[in-house]
């Protein structure tokens, strides 16, 4: 670890990659949101404008984290995992509102904001906080397994609350992930894939939420019914599939009208590929690959535990997102609407995976590590 008061330099191929990714997302959320920008506020830039403010915000909460010590973070972490819980009770209050069936967001006049987002990396610092704390316990079922379950069940809890059972699953997905890295036993591991398998099936064959069942059930043959229940993955499939080698060219889009809902959101990667084609999908894809690989890296060169496991947390979340919104588009598994971290629209996400990307960044600052 680097001496108190020296200062290394950040990885600067992380942040090339993820500032990359920012700006693409940036022009694609332009171009995929113009339709929608008309047809709803009769202006364009409407979905861009908001873009390039989170962006804006998100900048400065990277750089203000690349340059804050993420070893306070430890000593913050309760903290922190409170106001993120909290932030998910909001939801429930009058400042709770409904969008398209679905109480995920909060109003606070001035904006709006999504508090699975906060709840997510709010979680990942105390947990990795906590597993550090318990170093030569994590294997232990009292001390380790059965506390580590129960934070895991709270965030993943609040956040099935919203309805948002894709983020659910992303988020617990991450959880495990890093509790494994932290040394849990394989044998409880197992138990709990089983554990979450079963909820899984019961989220999906659920009575109050039959369209869960009916988007399985549409991803095994998603032509079979693609009017109604197969419709996103089949226009989907067929933005990929116009687009060929280079795309249609930057703009011009024809799923964007209205085919694929949330065309820059949930489904942005369809768009991607329809416009800029393979090669521009491509590029998207390999640079999370050199995010992602920077962040292993980091991850695996600071000799301080908890930010190993912080930045581990960090990089499962980014990969598993990356890869469900991937899988989605690609009709790889059934439609679930998570967005493509640095790249999708939506202000909250933005700021916070630009925020989780600083801390990245700050803790590369403490390895020895070759940063070109």
């Amino acid at each position: 670890m680097a001496k108190k008061g020296k200062k290394r330099a950040c990885d600067f191929t992380l942040l090339l990659s993820a500032l990359l990714l920012v700006f693409i997302g940036i022009i694609m959320v332009f171009s995929a949101s113009w339709p929608e920008a008309m047809k709803s506020f009769d202006d364009g830039y409407f979905f861009l404008k908001k873009q390039v403010i989170a962006a804006g915000i998100g900048l400065v909460a990277m750089l203000f984290f690349m340059n804050f010590d993420y070893r306070l973070l430890r000593k913050m972490s309760g903290l922190i995992y409170i106001v993120s819980l909290l932030s998910g009770l909001l939801i429930f209050t009058p400042l709770g509102i409904n969008r398209k069936g679905a109480r995920r967001w909060v109003d606070l006049k001035f904006t709006t904001f999504m508090p699975s987002d906060v709840i997510k990396l709010g979680t990942i610092i105390f947990l990795a906080a906590f597993l550090s704390k318990k170093e030569n316990r994590v294997d232990s079922f009292k001390k380790g397994t059965l506390p580590t379950l129960i934070i895991i069940g709270m965030s993943c809890g609040m956040i099935y609350l919203q309805k948002d059972l894709g983020t659910t699953i992303t988020l617990g997905m991450t959880l495990i992930g890093l509790f494994f890295v932290a040394g849990m036993k394989v044998s409880h591991l197992f138990v709990m894939i089983g554990g979450a398998s079963l909820g899984l099936v019961k989220a999906i064959t659920d009575e109050d939420h039959r369209y869960r069942m009916r988007r399985f059930t549409a991803f095994l043959d998603p032509f079979a019914d693609k009017l109604d229940t197969g419709w996103q993955t089949v226009q989907s499939l067929y933005a990929l599939g116009s687009g060929g080698l280079f795309g249609l060219g930057l703009g011009k889009s024809r799923q964007k009208f209205f085919y694929i809902s949330e065309s820059y959101n949930d489904f942005i990667f369809a768009i991607i590929g329809e416009e800029l084609g393979f090669l521009g999908a491509l590029t998207v894809i390999l640079l999370f690959v050199v995010l992602i690989w920077r962040g292993i890296r980091i991850a695996l060169s600071v000799e301080d535990l908890f930010g190993c496991l912080l930045a581990t947390g960090i990089v499962a979340l980014i990969t598993i997102q990356s890869l469900i919104h991937i899988a989605v588009v690609t009709s790889s598994i059934p439609t679930t609407g998570i967005p493509l971290p640095l790249v999708s629209y939506g202000g909250t996400s933005l700021i916070l995976y630009m925020s989780a990307v600083g801390i990245l960044l700050n803790i590369s600052r403490h390895v020895k590590l070759n940063r070109s």
